[in-house]
């Protein structure tokens, strides 16, 4: 008797599927690979750094009268910190929300959902990023 050889089912990730340049950039049928991800997961974690500093900075200005506050608000450092967390907030923002939409909103109205969700989060970053050069330069 002769034996029967089965061929295995190819993977996913089996180079005989894969074209040579898929293989080199690493991307899935998404086109993104885990680059959604990532970002998700660093502004998460500069999030969580950055408002546990700025926190602290609050902390200390309690009870403060109005001149130190201004004071410490129109350091540079200060208001690096406040830019970055709301470059990084309003960015982590637009990406949560970009899944939601993506998972859960189907037809024409996903295209208006993620654009929407885009004007949304630049408007509020824009309105945050000026409120807090307007305090840092003094008016």
């Amino acid at each position: 008797m002769s034996e029967i050889k089965l061929r295995p089912t190819p993977s996913p990730t089996d180079t005989k599927i894969r074209t040579p340049l898929a293989r080199v950039r690493g991307l899935g049928s998404s086109h993104e690979g885990a680059d959604h991800f990532w970002k998700q997961r660093v502004t998460a974690i500069s999030n969580t750094l950055l408002v546990i500093g700025l926190g602290i900075l609050m902390v200390r200005l309690v009870g403060a009268d109005y001149a130190t506050v201004k004071t410490t608000m129109q350091k540079p450092f200060v208001s690096i910190l406040f830019l970055l967390l709301i470059l990084s907030g309003i960015h982590h923002m637009r990406l949560g929300m970009q899944t939601i939409i993506e998972d859960y909103v189907h037809g024409g109205a996903r295209v208006l959902a993620l654009m929407a969700n885009s004007f949304f989060a630049y408007s509020i970053g824009l309105t945050c990023i000026f409120a807090v050069l307007k305090l840092a330069f003094g008016s």
